[in-house]
């Protein structure tokens, strides 16, 4: 029992040191971070406004009410900060660059490598872009952002957290078979943002869109964890509690590791090490 425990806990530590050395390296050039002040509430007065005047004539729009949807992206616009991932662009980088080859060789997994960075950069980024922005959205705009069940908001943020990392890993991944991923890596990434819910509620798409978006690895990415935040869950005429959204989300993100796993395997097969 010892010895399976032992096992466990030691990709750990290694997390912990990575995750601190990206966090002071990070924290040098905070003032890239610092541009978040900015763009996250002039986002988010844009979509106050916006919505504002669509509800000047109706209650509601697709079961949401005018505070439900301010609440929806005042959340969205925090939690984006605490999932935010470049895990994409890192390991593209390094492929193409053939750089990638010193983490083959290395007694770790490059993938727990780079999580274990993004919870360091996340880590200041708390510090540096949530909290502010938290703080200007709540006094500044008035948007009282208290989490409805804050145990399963926690833990659905949390999950959210490791699958935005893995589907960026994912769309990373493509670099192994294409010489310039980077048109392909963008493409990708603003249809992803679509399909999680960052610009619109996934409610407002089709019906058939929806029920699609429900078995894709998407909405768990930032939809469920906002939703879970504001209390409640609907998509694909769907209604779940709490509980239950967060489960199917967990066996969202353990089928979104093994399909990383699958890409990995397949992917570093193909690698050279001398760079393209």
């Amino acid at each position: 029992m010892n010895a399976i425990l032992a096992k466990l806990y030691k990709p750990f530590p290694v997390l912990k040191h990575v995750a601190f050395v990206t966090f002071k390296e990070w924290a040098a050039y905070r003032s890239h971070m610092l541009v978040s002040l900015f763009v996250g509430p002039v986002n988010f007065l844009v979509q106050y406004f916006i919505w504002h005047a669509v509800f000047q004539s109706r209650g509601s729009i697709n079961g949401l009410t005018l505070e439900q949807m301010i609440s929806y992206y005042g959340a969205a616009a925090v939690i984006n900060y605490l999932l935010y991932d470049s895990a994409d662009w890192n390991l593209n980088m390094l492929i193409h660059t053939g750089r990638f080859v010193t983490y083959v060789i290395r007694p770790m997994s490059h993938r727990w490598f780079a999580f274990s960075q993004k919870v360091g950069h996340r880590c200041l980024g708390i510090v540096i872009e949530a909290v502010p922005v938290y703080l200007i959205i709540t006094f500044v705009f008035g948007v009282r952002l208290v989490p409805a069940a804050p145990f399963w908001a926690v833990l659905s943020i949390l999950l959210g957290f490791v699958m935005y990392f893995l589907i960026n890993y994912a769309i990373g991944i493509i670099g192994f078979w294409l010489v310039r991923a980077e048109g392909v890596r963008r493409m990708v990434q603003v249809v992803s943002m679509v399909l999680r819910g960052s610009f619109i509620p996934l409610v407002f798409f089709p019906d058939v869109v929806q029920k699609i978006l429900f078995f894709l690895p998407f909405q768990y990415a930032m939809y469920v964890p906002v939703r879970v935040f504001t209390g409640s869950y609907e998509l694909a005429g769907y209604s779940l509690t709490l509980p239950e959204i967060v489960g199917v989300q967990a066996l969202a993100v353990v089928g979104m590791f093994l399909v990383t796993e699958v890409l990995w395997r397949l992917g570093v097969r193909r690698f050279t090490g001398v760079g393209v």
